[in-house]
Order: structure tokens, then C-alpha cells, then sequence
């Protein structure tokens, strides 16, 4: 009989030719457990996710009193369901007019294609702008968005009508004109291994996209909801988007993601057509449960005014001969080893001494950090001691 793991590799599509392959059988708080028992310190949130840990009190009851309710009724949009008002409601009051009216969906690229239709159809536009080494999901609209091509060019051709431009470089913004629909940037570049953008850069796009009469879409599906110190990344900028993308940390681990704008842009896909954009599953009821409640702590507890804390002994910390920098957003951390080689050692190493870390997409020479918020000083202290313990086996 194949054990489960030999079942894994036959029957769960893969992603690639070399999975981790822990087997988890359960989880609390800070740690993913496996078969045996053995404890993993989560330094990565599941990419972001779990903002609250595992299996957060909170948001498992929200989830079980919503089980016991109702569950999926009909597709989004159509009937007055108690989660999905209150999550919005909650949503609006604590974002800056006029992001008012929220649409849900199942995951952030979800999220992102939603807004690309939204933008379209407002502007009466069809070109985006868009920043090399940004990510903004798979599917194909929001594949389209992203530069250089390593990842997508054996699924072209794509959307047609994308440009480019570099973060931070204000000589790049002429490539914003009439004929943009909106401009799509991560408030904090992800996958490039947590690049900020320069204050008055990003606010010199806001003015061009005024300007041109186009659209600005920050995407904080991995930035949002307490990861940079504060509910919104876009917060510390003193700019405001037209449209927010949101995902991840949403859920408390489970499966949601949004759009956010004003009613009156919202509402153009209301009409001409109409339903003008669908979804069966977006705003399920459990999830925006779940969703609700995730809020609901985050705004009610500390753990978003400690960011800034543990961010500083992070930084504190993280200092080794073979560490050539790290970049951080708040609890976001990007360690810069030399190669991708070093990098997978110290990842392999960290996960026998249980601890779960990562790397990223266009920059496979650093570590990723992004522990759930509740993570503890002993935590944090124990997880670089790993690290640094990584890195001292590969002096030499």
C-alpha cells in the first residue's frame, strides 16, 4: 500500500521537481507539526497567510458558529448575507475615503483580475503599467503583468497592451499616458525581496495617474493587514489608490481575497454589461466568517504596534559575515545570501532544526521572513540563532 506520501507525488499536481514534502498532521499558534510529532517554528506564514498563527481561537469559532448557519447560498452579489456585510462594512471604516465598496473573491490573482477588468471598463482603456520583478498572481491576466518573462514565457502569448517600468525611477513614468487604464504596483515589491518604494516616487505616480486620467491599483495581498506596521502599507506613503488589491493575512488561514474602490467605480461593472464580473465561491460566508474575525483581533489587540519591535531585533540579530544585506518592510524581511545554493542549504538546514523559512520568486539569493504577527522575542531570537547556525556551518 503507498504510503502518503507516495500518493503526494503521484496524485497532487506539482510545482515543482523538488517539494518539501513535510507531511503536517496539525498546528497551534507559531507551529505546523508533522507526523511524528516533530514542532516547526512558521517563519513564513504559509507566504503571508497565517497573520494570527494556526488555527487562531478567534477565527476557528468564527468559522465553526458560521458552519453551524449556513453555508454557500448562491453565486456573490445576489443575496444579503450577515458575514460579507460586516467584513465590508469593517473594511470600509477602516480605509480612506472614497474606498468604500468591496468586492470578494477566492485569492489574491483573483483579486488582481478582477481590478484589471474593473479598470478597464471604467477607463474605457485597455493598457496597464505595471513593475518589472513585480508579481501579482498566476492566471493569466495577472501573468501578463509580470517582467522579465522567466516565469511566463512558455504560456504566452498573453494580454497584449502592458508596459513597464522600474520602482522608483521617475524617468519611467512618461510611460503612463492617456491610453493607461491604471497603474498596478505592490505597495512593497514581494517577490524582489521587500524593495520599498521612495515616498515621493510613489506619490509622483499618484499625480501622473491623476494627470492622465488613469487609475493607481496597489496591490497589498501580501503587504496588507499589519504586515508593514501598519493595517495598510500604503498608509506610511500618504497616497491613497483607486483601487486595493487584498488576500492573504485576510483569512487567518482561510481562503479569501478582495478588490476595494468607490462605489461609483465599483458600480460600472453593475451595468453594460451586467454582471459584468462573477463569482460563485467569492465571499463565502465561512471565509468572510473568518475574514470578520481576523479583523475584528487585529484591530482589537497590539499585535500590529509591535511590528516596528520585532522588526528591530530582527535587524538587530541578523548580522553575519555571510549575510550581504537585509531588507525589511515591518515583520517582511529579506535576508541576501550569496546564491541560490547557499540559500537552500541554510533553508535545509533550518527545516531539521524545525524551522520553516523560504526564498523568492525573482530573487532566489535571499531569504524570506514573514512570521505571523503573534510570533514572541524568545521566538524570533530562537529562529536567527537557527539561521545564523546555517550560515556558520557553511563558513569555510
Amino acid at each position: 500500500m503507498p504510503n502518503l506520501r507516495q500518493l503526494f507525488l503521484s496524485h497532487v499536481a506539482q510545482t515543482s521537481d523538488f517539494p518539501l514534502g513535510l507531511e503536517i498532521a496539525s498546528s497551534e499558534g507559531m507551529y505546523l507539526y508533522d507526523q511524528e510529532g516533530k514542532a516547526y517554528l512558521d517563519l513564513i506564514a504559509g507566504i503571508g497567510v497565517s497573520s494570527l498563527g494556526h488555527r487562531h481561537p478567534a477565527v476557528v469559532g468564527a468559522a465553526k458558529d458560521q458552519l453551524d448557519k449556513y453555508l454557500h447560498t448562491i453565486v456573490y452579489g445576489e443575496f444579503v448575507l450577515s458575514p460579507q456585510v460586516k467584513l465590508a462594512t469593517l473594511l470600509a471604516e477602516h480605509l480612506p475615503d472614497p474606498l468604500d465598496s468591496v468586492y470578494f473573491v477566492n485569492s489574491g490573482t483573483e483579486a488582481t483580475e478582477g481590478a484589471m477588468k474593473l479598470a478597464k471598463r471604467y477607463t474605457g482603456r485597455h493598457e496597464f503599467v505595471a513593475a518589472t520583478r513585480s508579481y501579482h498572481g498566476s492566471t493569466q491576466g495577472s501573468a501578463s503583468l509580470m517582467w522579465p518573462k522567466d516565469f511566463t514565457q512558455a504560456f504566452h502569448p498573453l494580454l497584449p497592451g502592458i508596459r513597464h517600468l522600474d520602482f522608483n525611477c521617475h524617468a519611467c513614468l512618461d510611460r503612463i499616458t492617456k491610453n493607461t487604464a491604471a497603474v498596478i504596483l505592490e505597495t512593497v515589491q514581494a517577490e524582489w525581496g521587500i524593495r520599498r518604494p521612495n515616498k515621493e516616487w510613489l506619490q509622483a505616480v499618484r499625480k501622473r495617474c491623476d494627470k492622465v486620467g488613469a487609475l493607481l491599483i496597489l496591490d497589498e495581498i501580501q503587504a496588507g493587514y499589519g504586515r508593514t506596521g501598519t493595517l495598510w502599507a500604503f498608509e506610511q506613503y500618504d497616497v491613497i489608490p483607486d483601487i486595493l488589491l487584498i488576500a492573504k493575512g485576510m483569512g487567518g488561514g482561510m481562503p479569501i481575497g478582495a478588490f476595494v474602490a468607490a462605489r461609483e467605480v465599483m458600480h460600472s461593472l453593475a451595468s453594460d454589461p451586467i454582471l459584468g464580473h462573477i463569482t460563485t465561491f467569492g465571499g463565502h460566508p465561512v471565509t468572510t466568517a473568518a475574514g470578520l474575525a481576523t479583523l475584528e483581533t487585529l484591530l482589537q489587540e497590539d499585535y500590529i504596534a509591535q511590528v516596528p519591535i520585532k522588526e528591530k531585533l530582527f535587524l538587530e540579530l541578523l548580522q553575519h559575515p555571510r549575510i550581504l544585506d537585509v531588507r525589511s518592510a515591518g515583520l517582511w524581511l529579506a535576508v541576501e545570501l550569496s546564491s541560490f545554493d547557499e540559500v537552500q542549504a541554510v533553508i535545509h538546514h533550518c527545516l531539521e532544526r524545525g524551522l520553516i523559512t523560504d526564498w523568492f520568486l525573482f530573487n532566489d539569493r535571499s531569504l524570506r521572513i514573514a512570521p505571523p504577527l503573534i510570533i514572541t522575542e524568545a521566538e524570533i531570537r530562537k529562529a536567527c540563532a537557527i539561521i545564523l547556525e546555517g550560515l556558520d556551518g557553511r563558513v569555510g
